[in-house]
């Protein structure tokens, strides 16, 4: 069996969650022993696995249908998460639902990273076999190291006893970017980051000031970040605070799993079935308890679940995506 894993724009995508989903899927075939291309011009495959929606993904999809191989189509994106995102995603949003789900029905099946993102596309009116798998982790490379939180201490010029809280995601309002700074502005005391990029003139006008100027000087934008000094972050910071309010998945909460992070999210539908407050990470719904349990967690009045919270990445590795893939594609030929 051989596959072509089909990604339009990678370099422009790389830093993105679905970036790092295709590295994933190479590292999981890889694991489980599949022959895969990521050479477009590949023609001696068996199934091509799309991630992207472009022109070319389109043409794609075409041009595996004329040969008579089968396609699974990765849904990453829903109009739920394209929405607060970049300038005009709110008035786009219905059109791109609808375009996506013109490429999405072109497929053989589905794959989406977890229950509650199949249950969106299914809302959609979609009919074919849809399969969640989560978009998987390393979980060699997100282990903690003395080496990796030192370079990360350095870069920053911090160092341990200084309380630090961690996020990762693009400049988006969708990724919770107002809540986070509003937070830093009531606990002056804690130094918090906020790991990504997005360029500034595709976002609006709010959260381009919010990254520029508009923001206490115990908020750091960096900018993206990757390999030991975000790694590093993960595991030295006293939180990882992620307040998104859509995600498929959030591949990012799953490194932070990985690092043995203490985890706070917002309560949202799509942790439904992995992530439980007070069982594997914390969970709030506003700002004041947001602060609340980044004070407790910090000041150690908060139990910590970083053991529980390692147990839900280690379920997710690499190895175990390897094989749920490995059936779908079975499924298929």
């Amino acid at each position: 069996m051989k596959v072509l894993l089909y990604f339009e724009s990678e370099k422009l995508l790389a830093k993105s969650g679905i970036g790092r989903a295709l590295e994933h899927q190479k590292r999981a075939l890889t694991s489980v022993g599949i022959e895969y291309s990521i050479d477009p011009q590949c023609t001696d495959y068996d199934i091509l696995h799309i991630n992207t929606y472009g022109i070319n993904s389109r043409n794609m999809v075409a041009k595996a249908k004329r040969a008579g191989k089968p396609v699974v189509y990765h849904a990453h994106s829903t109009e739920e998460d394209f929405r607060n995102s970049f300038v005009g995603s709110n008035q786009l949003s219905p059109l791109v639902k609808k375009y996506l789900v013109s490429l999405y029905e072109k497929a053989d099946c589905l794959i989406t990273p977890t229950p509650y993102s199949k249950k969106l596309l299914e809302g959609y009116g979609i009919k074919l076999p849809i399969y969640a798998i989560s978009n998987g982790i390393d979980l060699k490379k997100y282990a903690p190291s003395e080496e990796k939180e030192k370079a990360f201490y350095d870069y920053f010029h911090l160092n341990k006893e200084q309380k630090i809280v961690v996020c990762v995601g693009l400049f988006f309002e969708r990724k919770g970017i107002i809540d986070f700074v509003n937070i830093a502005k009531e606990m002056p005391e804690y130094t918090f980051i906020w790991f990504g990029h997005a360029p500034l003139y595709s976002i609006p006008k709010n959260i381009r000031q919010i990254v520029k100027e508009d923001h206490p000087k115990n908020v750091i934008f960096p900018g993206y970040i990757k390999g030991e000094i975000l790694e590093g972050a993960y595991s030295a910071c006293d939180v990882f605070f992620f307040p998104s309010y859509e995600e498929t998945e959030g591949i990012v909460v799953l490194e932070a799993l990985a690092s043995r992070a203490n985890v706070l999210v917002r309560d949202i539908p799509v942790y439904e079935g992995w992530l439980e407050n007070r069982k594997n990470c914390y969970m709030e719904t506003n700002n004041e308890d947001f602060k609340k349990a980044i004070e407790g967690i910090t000041l150690g009045n908060y139990p910590s679940f970083q053991e529980e919270g390692f147990l839900v990445a280690e379920n997710r590795s690499i190895e175990h995506i390897g094989s749920q893939l490995k059936a779908v594609y079975e499924s298929l030929i």
